[in-house]
């Protein structure tokens, strides 16, 4: 299978459907990344992704995890290929997923943050459903789970779409697709019944302009589902990182709870609410066999785990929902 088929296929889904609009410009823009696909491995993860075997999964639960089949329905060697294979695709940042027995252990349990941002959120069967920075589609699937009648997962890098794509491969199903493209490259759709942001806004250097991009791909009274890294005090306080933040380069504004709040009315949105916030913890973003590299422990403060290293306030997150 060639990455232009993953596309054709989202074509033919949305014909019919209220996103078929979106149809006026995303062939263009796909075909334009076709040209100008950046990453050296590109070609390499396209022929790793077809050496996958094909594998008889008889059962799938994207309601309590993200699992394909079962230890045992598989034979030994087959399982040891797969994981070859699968860790060619490394860093893993975020699931877990279970395929075959093989457990995916990623950097983060994006489990955890789904168990806390669900129950908030408005029922997602028959929606049409957006996730903006959607990393590899950990959350996509927990929204399939959950009965939505589609979900496009929009991210520009090209491994996290490897990614996608290898463990659709073991869980086929026309109701879920990845585009490699960022929030700068949505028409105005106006479609989506539910838009999701989780882990995006702080590495926007206009987050206003942000939250605008997201209201446009919402219906009237759709809703947004937003979570993001904030920081202690009241509506006026925001802090600007320094030229890294826990180590990371792109991180730009970290707004109070409130300010989050104001921030999303003045561009619009009404019921605006938090509806959950707390730290991360050394449980939840930490290395792994499937990402071995520095994590959150190297991060903070070793004489102060309240601080980053650099002496910011240590990572909360906070989810925000609003409506159009």
């Amino acid at each position: 299978m060639t990455s232009i088929s993953w596309f054709n296929d989202f074509y033919k889904q949305i014909v019919d459907s209220p996103l078929a609009h979106w149809l006026e410009v995303l062939p263009a823009q796909i075909a334009k990344w076709q040209r100008e696909q950046r990453h050296g491995d590109f070609e390499k993860w396209v022929k790793l992704l077809n050496k996958l075997p094909s594998t008889q999964v008889n059962d799938i639960d994207l309601v309590n995890a993200v699992r394909a089949g079962n230890d045992g329905d598989i034979d030994e060697y087959t399982q040891r290929h797969i994981i070859g294979l699968l860790k060619q695709f490394m860093p893993w940042r975020k699931g877990p997923f279970h395929i075959h027995g093989i457990h995916v252990d990623t950097e983060w349990r994006s489990d955890w943050k789904w168990d806390r941002v669900q129950p908030h959120i408005a029922p997602l069967k028959d929606r049409y459903v957006l996730d903006v920075g959607c990393g590899s589609g950990y959350h996509m699937w927990r929204m399939l789970g959950e009965q939505a009648k589609m979900v496009v997962g929009a991210d520009p890098s090209q491994l996290f779409l490897m990614q996608f794509q290898a463990i659709k491969h073991f869980i086929p199903s026309d109701a879920i697709h990845l585009l490699p493209i960022g929030v700068e490259d949505l028409p105005e759709l106006n479609a989506f019944d539910t838009v999701f942001s989780m882990g995006v806004l702080y590495h926007r250097k206009s987050p206003v302009e942000f939250l605008e991009q997201l209201r446009k791909q919402l219906r009237k009274g759709g809703e947004l589902v937003l979570e993001t890294l904030v920081v202690d005090g009241d509506e006026n306080t925001v802090l600007m990182a320094g030229e890294r933040y826990a180590q990371m380069r792109n991180v730009w504004f970290l707004p109070s709870p409130d300010a989050m709040q104001l921030w999303l009315r003045r561009v619009g949105f009404k019921n605006v609410r938090m509806v959950d916030i707390g730290s991360t913890t050394l449980d939840e973003q930490r290395a792994t066999e499937w990402m071995t590299s520095q994590s959150l422990v190297d991060f903070l403060d070793p004489n102060d785990l309240s601080k980053t290293v650099e002496g910011y306030p240590a990572p909360v997150r906070a989810v925000f929902i609003a409506e159009k």
